[in-house]
């Protein structure tokens, strides 16, 4: 006869069945995780391995996911598709789908969407989507179009294109969400001027022209948001895919009265323009994240080539925004936590074992494709090099004097392929490994996994610098030292 069990070990085994079955039932992904870090100028890749294309993107969030949107675009720059990731920690992001592409609507086959924006409209249960569109070739269209999907990663059906009010020209656009209350602010008078609208009831249209707050002001890549009673706006100067001083405006309401414009960041906004900025709302605290695009324009590239900068927003006033470069940052959005890291590199002189001369930029030229050779240390910035995290163990070595860096001419993978200074770039041509070998170092390129090297071992004032084979040699040894 089996002896009785005890109740008290019943209620006990069966708790612990309860707790495992919601362990099981759990759905993935809500727990969120420790704080990550985010490294600064570099393309972000997807769990899957693949690149990140959400260029000019926006984020929204959905219970425990961060949704980001952004253009995918074609290698001649044309639209393929608005892609969606999505992530918990914004750090980790899941490629979810291709939500608007060119099959959508016959007048995306051929065609540029830019700068995709959603939000959810609770009244509809519906999620809608402005973006700026063109048709290509020009940009000579300027209209906003439209879609909206009942699901945040769903298909998304397409509602066309139009000029705000039937009149004014769209660019550069972004959405805010005004507890219910949609705006949308786009650039129109080509670029001269950003208007605010308000949306009619179900996000699909535009219903009134809140106002033209800054008439002839030539800004562009708009960002809203608002901080405690504030709200502010964000935006670039109009110089096409190269980098400019970012500047903002602040108000007590949507409405006005608005501020003129005050700068933030540096000249080129660290190499970026502003596409988002996204409140992260924890435990804790409620922390804005600069979202910006490094395009790869600026330097001949694809938009597929383009590189992402975020940064922790602070405020010195109630009324005031300041941004800091940072090479990493770390984002913890289980307290809301965001926070610079990697705090910036110091210069250093790269001296070579064989000869004791370093490299340096010939006349302290500071033009795209100036010799690179070795002379004697003279403490100039064209001798002074800051190593600049690329990710995967890499470095981007940029010359103090002119903010370019160390590149393989024409991403040869040849030996005795120049080695010069160029625009910074996402290159691989751009990207050094500091290979450690018997107390020195190796400069390895990462496109060629060549070795930086001084021709013919020579130790003349002006001996030219190349890649190489990696050999050994103490014409290929470095050691680096801050100056």
């Amino acid at each position: 006869m089996t002896p009785a069990v005890p109740i008290v070990r019943v209620r006990r085994a069966i708790a612990a069945l309860i707790l495992l079955a919601a362990a099981i039932a759990a759905p993935a992904g809500t727990a969120h995780a420790a704080a990550v870090t985010v490294t600064n100028g570099t393309q972000f890749l997807d769990t899957g391995g693949a690149v990140v294309h959400a260029h000019g993107g926006g984020v929204l969030k959905v219970g425990d996911y961060y949704y980001w949107f952004g253009e995918n675009r074609n290698p001649d720059n044309t639209f393929r598709a608005v892609s969606v990731y999505r992530s918990t920690d914004l750090s980790r992001w899941e490629f979810r789908r291709d939500v608007l592409t060119r099959s959508s609507a016959a007048e995306l086959n051929v065609a540029n969407i830019e700068r995709p924006k959603v939000i959810y409209n609770a009244a509809t249960g519906r999620y809608v989507m402005w973006m700026h569109k063109e048709n290509g070739s020009d940009y000579g269209q300027a209209r906003a179009a439209v879609a909206s999907s009942a699901t945040v990663d769903g298909d998304y059906t397409y509602h066309g294109s139009f000029r705000p009010l039937g009149q004014y020209m769209s660019r550069d656009i972004t959405l805010y969400n005004d507890n219910g209350t949609a705006y949308m602010i786009s650039a129109a008078d080509e670029n001269r001027d950003l208007l605010i609208y308000r949306l009619t009831s179900d996000y699909l249209n535009v219903s009134t022209l809140v106002g033209n707050f800054w008439n002839d002001a030539v800004r562009e890549a708009p960002a809203m948001f608002k901080r405690g009673n504030t709200y502010f706006l964000l935006t670039s100067a109009a110089t096409g895919w190269n980098p400019n001083q970012a500047r903002y405006a602040t108000a007590p309401s949507i409405s006005g009265p608005w501020t003129g414009w005050t700068n933030v960041g540096d000249g080129t906004t660290f190499n970026s323009q502003p596409a988002y900025v996204l409140p992260v709302q924890g435990s804790s605290t409620t922390s804005y994240l600069y979202l910006g695009d490094r395009w790869a324009g600026a330097w001949g590239g694809r938009v597929n080539d383009s590189q992402y900068v975020w940064l922790p927003i602070t405020f010195p006033s109630e009324t005031s925004m300041s941004l800091t470069w940072y090479p990493q940052i770390t984002i913890d959005t289980a307290t809301g936590v965001v926070a610079g890291a990697g705090s910036t590199s110091p210069y250093h002189r790269i001296t070579a074992r064989h000869s004791g001369k370093v490299i340096d930029v010939v006349n302290a030229s500071t033009a795209n494709n100036a010799e690179v050779k070795q002379y004697p240390w003279n403490g100039g910035g064209n001798q002074k090099w800051q190593f600049q995290d690329a990710g995967g163990g890499y470095y981007r070595l940029v010359s103090q004097n002119s903010g370019k860096c160390l590149d393989v001419a024409n991403g040869s993978t040849a030996d005795g392929a120049n080695i010069i200074q160029y625009t910074c770039g996402g290159g691989a041509n751009q990207q050094w490994q500091w290979v450690a070998t018997g107390g020195y170092y190796q400069l390895r390129a990462r496109h060629s996994g060549k070795c930086l090297d001084v021709v013919d071992a020579s130790t003349a004032d002006g001996a030219d610098i190349t890649q190489y084979t990696c050999n050994g040699g103490t014409n290929q040894q470095w050691t680096r030292t801050e100056s």
